[in-house]
């Protein structure tokens, strides 16, 4: 191997399969280069070196990093199987872990910062109640109909907004609003208010009846009216 300056360069070879936990079982990262039979060599290995760790372990498993057929999702999974006393019991597809993803690196960012930039709540609030804030506000439960929430700058809630959010009290339409479900009666972000037609709402309870797997959502004001839209880390980076 080439040397630079006297120092021998070392080149990193890249794991071709990473398990990472998960709240419900693992997440397998996956090498979107390595052939197929390669990639399922190195499942084996992996599994194989992680068998005290595992041991008879009932799990849940989702896939990262390549796009893989049914049969190619099988083929893993008996593989798994044959080489460590892992049960798999369900295949968990991207949007699934999603939530989770968000819902984790959130709490994990609310624990560090919520004390100087924000009020923190814990619980589902009720048709009639009602939690105002002179800063940020971060829900840990769900806001039913019949409920609101204000707050002078953003409102994060890690759960279902069913009911009223008020962000940017104070008039800041560059506040938003961000929700793991989001089906409000009303939100208002600054001056401007965007209430849920009939037809999307019929729309959003059709959809819910053939997938249960709502999406993250954020409002935010975009050309003088609320847009909502999924949460992506593109869309999050321009937001901060």
């Amino acid at each position: 191997m080439k040397s630079k300056g006297g120092i021998r360069l070392a080149k990193k070879l890249r794991d071709p399969v990473i398990i990472k936990s998960t709240k419900n079982g693992i997440n397998l990262v996956l090498d979107p280069e390595l052939s197929f039979d390669e990639l399922l060599k190195a499942i084996k290995e992996k599994f194989r070196e992680s068998e005290k760790f595992f041991k008879n372990a009932k799990i849940s498993i989702s896939f990262e990093g390549r796009d893989l057929s049914e049969n190619e999702q099988f083929e893993i999974i008996e593989a798994i199987q044959a080489n460590s006393s892992i049960t798999i019991m369900c295949i968990l597809d991207r949007d699934e872990i999603l939530e989770e993803v968000i819902a984790r690196k959130t709490n994990a960012y609310i624990e560090e910062h919520s004390a100087s930039t924000g009020q923190f709540y814990k619980g589902t609030l009720r048709s009639g109640q009602q939690v105002e804030s002179e800063s940020s506000l971060i829900i840990l439960g769900d806001v039913n109909p019949g409920a609101k929430v204000v707050a002078k700058g953003n409102i994060v809630i890690l759960g279902a907004l069913k009911g009223i959010a008020y962000a940017g009290a104070g008039g800041d339409d560059r506040c938003f609003v961000a929700a793991l479900e989001m089906d409000p009666v009303q939100i208002k972000i600054g001056d401007f208010i965007g209430r849920s037609a009939d037809k999307v709402r019929q729309a959003k309870a059709f959809r819910k009846k053939i997938k249960d797997d709502p999406i993250p959502q954020i409002a935010t004001v975009y050309e003088e009216q609320i847009l909502i839209e999924p949460i992506s880390k593109g869309l999050l980076k321009n937001i901060i």
